[in-house]
């Protein structure tokens, strides 16, 4: 079984079809894109894998585990983590406090433990605070680890906030446009970040609208317009897609 099943979910608002009868497997360790134009419905189906929406039809599996219904804690809590398009960082707190602060499903402790500070609840303290510092020099984060993130330059939070979803340790990394409103420069970091995170065995599902950069890195591409899946295949076949071209390069069919 795929480590990510969608199948046939379809999501509605009033009389609108976020999504209608869409359907991706995902296999583990493989980086898929999804595509299409804006309004697509592709954030739509990142909240629904996190739990931010629940789908009317459909459901959603994650290694053999249904998660349809799960809130976004538990989805979390099951190894899928998420970067959002539009940055969700303490802007009032540290890069080093934004990362601790994501490994708070990873605590394990109780109040009591927590207000000894001894034993389990130190282990589980340094324990996390050892995962923040590797995830901190992994995203090349360490010139600004004591820098309030409301400071520093848009292109360093959003490398933040990949960090922060990275701090809880996935299994399955979502990315939603992460290189978004970058400089080409920031962009090629990204890029090289994101193939190194996949290089070490995380599952990427990436939302990104340079098809530069989603043709060079993704195992697999899914095309969705006006929420229904058009075109699914490797990078090549979907940009030869005569409905490809027609409904997301604005090409005539």
């Amino acid at each position: 079984m795929a480590q990510l099943l969608v199948e046939n979910i379809t999501l509605t608002f009033g009389g609108v079809a976020a999504l209608s009868s869409v359907s991706l497997a995902v296999e583990e360790g493989e980086l898929v894109s999804v595509i299409g134009p804006n309004g697509a419905g592709k954030t739509s189906l990142l909240n629904c894998i996190s739990g931010f929406y629940h789908p009317q039809r459909g459901r959603i599996l994650f290694e053999g585990h249904e998660i349809t219904r799960a809130s976004p804690h538990e989805v979390t809590r099951l190894g899928i983590a998420r970067a959002f398009q539009n940055i969700e960082l303490f802007s009032g707190l540290t890069v080093l406090e934004n990362l601790m602060l994501a490994r708070h499903t990873h605590l394990g402790y109780h109040l009591v433990q927590a207000g000894v500070f001894y034993g389990k609840a130190l282990a589980k303290e340094v324990e996390n605070r050892r995962v923040v510092e590797e995830v901190i020099d992994f995203m090349e984060l360490e010139p600004y680890r004591k820098a309030l993130v409301g400071n520093l330059p848009y292109g360093v939070r959003k490398r933040v906030e990949v960090a922060r979803a990275l701090s809880l340790s996935p299994r399955l990394l979502l990315l939603d446009e992460p290189m978004a409103g970058m400089t080409l420069e920031e962009k090629e970091d990204m890029v090289r970040f994101i193939l190194e995170i996949r290089a070490q065995g995380t599952t990427v599902i990436l939302i990104e609208h340079d098809l530069g950069v989603v043709m060079d890195i993704s195992d697999r591409v899914y095309v969705l317009d006006f929420g229904q899946v058009i075109a699914e295949g490797a990078p090549e076949e979907v940009a030869r897609n005569p409905r490809v071209q027609e409904a997301y390069l604005g090409v005539e069919a």
